[in-house]
């Protein structure tokens, strides 16, 4: 027994001894290859320690007006961030923190102190870059920055609604910054940095992938008439006590939106105070009965029909007439009217009797094509396409409402895009916020002896007496137009009895229309509410500035006839 005792004894003693050898070996044989055959795997466990890839930020593209004047760049900025869990070994330095980042002490105490489990957290961000450099001179351990830019807008409230803005990571939230996001934003970069154990940049390795642009992109607004524009509205809201208001001009030949502004307004590069619906761009997301200002088309309607003529007469008298259990009234009396006098008078009469002659199919087709109750095909974010009915089985009522501009709804954008057809000779072209080089194909909306029917009506309307729209006229230019007010819809069903809307659209030189605008105005409050007395003066002001600007020639300059004086006994001649 003792001798199977010691035999098992040093064999097990053996064993142990054979395992130990096995393990020194095999350690030893794996020290070797780390550092001499597979030393690749120890330099890739160190920099997975110390290797960092930072991202470079792309610079956004710049957006400008169709003259190349900027309206949306970008600045380069520091982002000052920190490590949550290194700062709270230094809390004596957070006082000194707080006062470069000109923020109170106590307010980033307390963010730290929710932080403390975490590797990362913003401090400050939109620094310039000497700002931010003044930060990390301190050299507090965990505190370290990156590059941004930050988006500016040289115009400022003028062309806010239209340009919109990015937010703090750069990405667009309204307007265009929003509409054409992705082409704007460029692609980051990528670049690879040794960092210490404080996480700080001690060596830059290599750009691994440079970062691209974003795309620049060209508006079709002209920035001078922008301004003009906005000027002119602002001071109509002031002085008729208004509560809102958009304008809008096209040019008539190729589609492109020259000018969109809105009231009230907000400044893009401040808006820690901003309210939310002052970034509504409201001639393209407010929609409304446009009242009177559709009239031309109905007229239009009645014309391609071939049962109207610009001569025939319509009977007016006694200024009222009922449909059902409604009651149209005419605000004045004209008596027996062709159809200049019912656009001249605006008579609600005349237009409903001419609607209901001709029914509500050529009505709607006519409104239809001319863009009522259709997308626009601009893009633009929250866009609305307002609402054109079209009833199975139309009433009397309905189909009268509808010729003088009650029962749909249209956004000044749609309005503005009508008159242009009109001006275009029957021919609608697709509108553009985007510059163009040529206008592109479009549909005919009516033949173009109608519309220069239609156009010769509303150059009455401005320039005869008793039109309506005096208040629109151009010195040197033939304008044509029409005025219109509607009652607001009320929150509690029906119309009020106290808030219009007031309108104004036309366009300008007749001889050979260039530009077509609309002018909305929203509650006027004092000094009076229809639109050829608040809405129109605005669009003659604001028109009379577009022409001079795009040095469009004079249409409607008095002839002077030349004479030659006699002189006595030199056989003059007159």
């Amino acid at each position: 027994m003792n001798f199977l005792r010691r035999v098992f004894e040093h064999g097990r003693f053996g064993f142990v001894l054979l395992l130990f050898v096995l393990m020194v070996s095999t350690l030893g044989w794996k020290i070797v290859d780390l550092h001499v055959f597979d030393h690749d795997f120890l330099q890739g466990q160190g920099d997975a320690r110390s290797v960092r890839h930072i991202p470079i930020p792309a610079h956004r593209g710049v957006i400008t007006d169709r003259n190349g004047e900027p309206l949306a760049v970008s600045t380069p900025v520091t982002a000052i961030w920190g490590n949550g869990r290194e700062l709270q070994a230094v809390r004596d330095q957070w006082p000194v923190l707080a006062e470069a980042l000109g923020q109170k002490p106590g307010r980033l105490s307390e963010r730290l102190e929710q932080a403390a489990n975490r590797e990362f957290i913003y401090l400050a961000r939109g620094l310039t870059p000497e700002h931010g450099q003044q930060v990390l001179d301190l050299n507090i351990p965990g505190v370290n920055a990156l590059e941004e830019f930050r988006r500016f807008y040289p115009a400022g409230e003028v062309a806010a609604h239209v340009v919109g803005f990015t937010d703090i990571d750069d990405k667009g939230r309204e307007g265009m910054e929003l509409a054409f996001d992705q082409w704007l934003a460029g692609v980051p970069g990528e670049r690879q940095v040794l960092k210490d154990r404080r996480g700080r940049v001690i060596k830059d390795v290599q750009v691994l992938s440079n970062a691209k642009p974003g795309g620049e992109l060209e508006l079709s607004i002209d920035l001078r008439l922008q301004y003009l524009a906005h000027r002119e509205l602002r001071n109509s809201l002031l002085e008729f006590g208004a509560k809102a208001g958009s304008l809008v001009m096209i040019d008539v030949r190729t589609g492109e939106i020259l000018a969109m502004v809105n009231q009230p307004v907000y400044n893009p590069n401040n808006r820690r105070v901003l309210q939310p619906g002052v970034t509504r761009n409201r001639a393209m997301i407010d929609v409304f009965e446009p009242g009177s200002t559709v009239k031309p088309f109905t007229i239009a309607a009645a014309l391609a029909t071939g049962k109207w003529r610009p001569e025939s007469v319509v009977d007016t008298t006694p200024g009222w007439m009922r449909i059902g259990r409604y009651t149209i009234r005419d605000v004045s009396r004209g008596g027996q009217l062709d159809l200049t006098g019912i656009l001249m008078k605006s008579s609600n009469i005349g237009i409903s009797k001419i609607a209901l002659d001709i029914g509500a199919e050529p009505l709607y087709s006519m409104m239809h094509s001319a863009g009522f109750g259709q997308s626009t095909g601009l893009g633009f974010p929250g866009e609305r396409v307002g609402v054109l009915p079209n009833h199975r089985v139309w009433k009397e009522a309905e189909i009268a409402a509808l010729g003088y501009g009650y029962g749909l709804s249209v956004t000044a954008v749609q309005l503005a895009h009508a008159f242009a057809t009109l001006g275009n000779d029957g021919k609608s072209v697709p509108l553009s916020l985007i510059r163009r080089d040529r206008a592109q194909e479009g549909h005919q909306v009516m033949e173009a002896e109608i519309a220069h029917q239609v156009l010769r009506m509303l150059r009455a309307v401005v320039e005869e007496p008793g039109g309506g729209g005096s208040r629109a006229k151009v010195p040197g230019y033939h304008v044509g137009g029409k005025s219109g007010t509607a009652k607001k819809v009320s929150t509690s069903g029906g119309y009020t009895d106290d808030a219009y809307r007031s309108f104004f659209a036309g366009l300008a030189p007749l001889n050979n229309p260039r530009i077509a605008a609309v002018v909305v105005i929203d509650e006027p409050s004092k000094g009076g509410y229809y639109g050829g007395l608040v809405a129109a003066p605005v669009f003659g002001r604001v028109m009379a500035g577009a022409l001079r600007l795009m040095n469009i020639a004079p249409d409607n300059l008095p002839v002077e006839t030349k004479t030659a004086a006699v002189v006595p006994g030199k056989g003059g001649r007159s």
